[in-house]
């Protein structure tokens, strides 16, 4: 339950040493240890004909963090589960092996930053630091704060009017949407999938500009850039993410 595996990569030339070139976190290996304890023999069956239905494919592992959070994480079992009947007993004990294909724990709750959106009293992006702009076009900062260990991937929702959305990371990265959104549409950019819908499920993702960046939120304090042109009062950004951390204590 330690941090996870990671496969480095290396440059090796003709020189001393090698320069390292990259990483990527591996699936996490998980052995889980079970005290099964049943009322007698034939309760103990049912315990452990429940348990292999329940493991039977993809589970979600659970873990409460001090604070009372909930943090979790898909497994599949990949071995383990050896039973030893032979005392006689109704209980007893095992360790199961189990693979996360994703190798971090991820909150339950899910963190927003909206901006905008109060029609009749509140303008387009008015918590922001700045607009310089008329106010149909807006320009501003928003303010992330991601409170886990490992970077996380945002999902960006706009609701109309408005158009050309282009939104840049704190180093810079940029996603620019070219598109435009009637008062009645809804855009979802999940950066996580590389997916661009509207409401209705439809396919925006040919309105991106060339070479999309689906940058993702740093641990801390971060600041990104917003741009929206052609907006009103009723036009709104939804910033929302789940933490994610290497472990949970």
């Amino acid at each position: 339950m330690g941090l996870p595996s990671v496969n480095v990569q290396w440059l090796e030339g003709a020189g001393d040493g090698a320069r390292w070139r990259g990483q990527r976190v591996l699936p996490r290996e998980i052995d889980m240890p079970l005290d099964i304890v049943g009322r007698d023999r034939q309760h103990l069956g049912q315990l452990i004909s429940r348990l292999a239905r329940a493991m039977a494919g993809e589970m979600r592992l659970v873990l409460v963090d001090d604070s009372g959070r909930r943090w979790s994480t898909v497994v599949y079992r990949t071995g383990g589960g050896e039973i030893d009947l032979g005392s006689g007993g109704s209980d007893i004990q095992t360790v199961l092996s189990l693979r996360a294909p994703d190798p971090y724990f991820t909150a339950s709750g899910v963190s927003t930053q909206a901006v905008g959106g109060d029609p009749g009293t509140t303008p387009f992006l008015s918590s922001l630091a700045s607009m310089p702009l008329a106010a149909s076009q807006a320009i501003g900062e928003m303010t992330l704060t991601n409170n886990g260990d490992a970077d996380v991937y945002p999902v960006w929702e706009v609701y109309g009017p408005g158009r050309d959305l282009t939104v840049k990371s704190p180093t810079g990265e940029t996603l620019r949407w070219t598109g435009s959104l009637t008062a009645s549409e809804r855009l979802i950019i999940d950066t996580r999938n590389g997916s661009v819908t509207d409401a209705k499920g439809a396919n925006r993702y040919a309105q991106l500009a060339p070479a999309p960046r689906f940058w993702t939120i740093p641990p801390g304090v971060s600041t990104a850039d917003v741009t929206l042109i052609d907006t009103t009062a009723a036009s709104k950004i939804v910033c929302s993410w789940r933490a994610r951390r290497w472990m949970v204590i």
